[in-house]
This record gives C-alpha cells, structure tokens and sequence, in this order.
C-alpha cells in the first residue's frame, strides 16, 4: 500500500509591512574553534527582502509529513514557495497532482512528446510518483527556502 500524499498545506502570507534589519557577522560562524574576528558586526540583513524578492507571489506553508527528510525537511519546518519562478529539474516545488497538494524534488527528462516528469521525495519509505498526461498536474510553486526550529 502506497503512504498518502501530503495533501495538508496551510499557506501564510508574508508580513512585509515592517523592516526588521538585524545584525550580521562579518565573519562566517565556524564549527570548529572560535573565529577571532568573534563580536565584530558589520553589517545588517533583513529576512524578509532576502527570503521573499517577489512578495506578491511568495507564500510561507508548514510543512505535515516526512517524504522530504532526506532533503532537511521534516513536520513542523516551515517552508517559503515562489510562484513565480520557473520549475527546473531538481527544484523542490509544491505540486497539485490530482487534487492534492504534495512537496517533492520536480524531476524532468527530455523533450515535447518524449518529455518524462515524476516527483521524487527525499525519503525511501515514500514512493516515486510519476506523472503522465492524464493526470491533473501543476507545479504550484519552487520551494526557495526552508526554516528549521532548533530550540
């Protein structure tokens, strides 16, 4: 028996209406020794500008289920998606397949006629899904980032 596709996707818009610019290190964080450039902040970075360029188009989504595990994504992550770029070969991207929304690696192969796409998750216990004509398929958006809670 096949797992259910993730059919679960609750969508947030981004709150842009607030610039919240916080600090940034000018030197990368190592995981090794401390750098001795340690508690010199150069510059700032606002999450928003870098995470969402297209605000009009970009949707945050929780992320249910575990089929892209193998990717870094797991329950509870929350994921940012961009409508309006182009989905290449290798994207994660939000798909509609059948009237259910699920998140998985876009896989494309050749051209026209003889174009193959299937979607492909990140986890062994989920199967690959391929995609053929007959069925009711759109890529919603590619998966830009994704945002991880540690603590």
């Amino acid at each position: 028996m096949m797992p259910p596709i993730e059919p679960t996707l609750t969508l947030f818009a981004p709150g842009l209406s607030t610039e919240r610019a916080i600090p940034l290190s000018d030197s990368p964080v190592m995981g090794g020794f401390p750098s001795p450039a340690e508690g010199y902040m150069q510059d700032s970075i606002d999450l928003n500008r870098m995470m969402v360029p297209h605000p009009a188009t970009t949707f945050f989504a929780r992320v249910e289920g575990m089929s892209m595990q193998g990717r870094g994504i797991e329950t509870g992550d929350l994921v940012v998606i961009d409508k309006s770029l182009v989905p290449q070969d290798g994207d994660i991207v939000v798909a509609f397949l059948d009237g259910e929304f699920t998140m998985k690696t876009l896989r494309m192969e050749g051209y026209g006629t003889a174009r193959r796409v299937w979607l492909e998750p990140a986890n062994e216990a989920f199967p690959i899904i391929p995609v053929d004509e007959d069925q009711q398929f759109l890529v919603w958006g590619v998966v830009t980032h994704s945002v991880k809670r540690h603590r």
